[in-house]
């Protein structure tokens, strides 16, 4: 059953009792990886394996995403800034223990590439904490294929330099 949670706003990201803040760099260029987590919001599952599925509520103005598992979100998208940042907060979901989940990522020119952060910022009982910075491990990792997937979703695959072996 799905229970509400307090509402945040952006500044959560940076002030939450948890927060777990992972980045990477990509060789596709910041439009290309906003378009995924912004627009192509029905492409998450294909390159972030522990979601089921995302589809935009609210005429965009929200997302419902189901992980694998069970776990369901209703969110609330509070920055859209193409190539700069997309963020968003969760207003229900049937997890337990969480009172309060905003999830920011940044995204900034890294060459030719983009330099990606992921915030995850969590409030709740004293169990979920505990439960949150330990798994932060498993979410690094998570997030880490996760990147790795979206790069080759996104990235062409380049053609061999001359006089190289493949």
């Amino acid at each position: 059953m799905a229970r509400l949670l307090r509402p945040v706003e952006l500044d959560f990201t940076t002030s939450a009792p948890v927060r777990l803040v992972f980045s990477a760099t990509l060789a596709a260029p910041p439009s290309a990886v906003y378009r995924s987590l912004a627009v192509e919001v029905g492409s998450l599952p294909a390159w972030f394996t522990p979601v089921a599925s995302a589809v935009p509520s609210g005429d965009g103005a929200g997302r419902t995403v189901r992980l694998r598992g069970g776990i369901a979100f209703e969110e609330t998208i509070l920055a859209s800034e193409p190539d700069v940042r997309y963020a968003y907060r969760v207003d229900s979901t049937n997890a337990p223990g969480i009172t309060a989940l905003a999830e920011e990522w940044a995204l900034s020119p890294a060459g030719k590439g983009t330099r990606l952060r992921w915030t995850m910022a969590a409030d709740g009982a004293a169990p979920l904490r505990l439960g949150l910075r330990l798994a932060g491990p498993g979410v690094g990792l998570s997030f880490r294929d996760a990147v790795r997937r979206l790069d080759r979703r996104l990235t062409p695959a380049r053609r061999p330099s001359p006089g190289t072996v493949r």
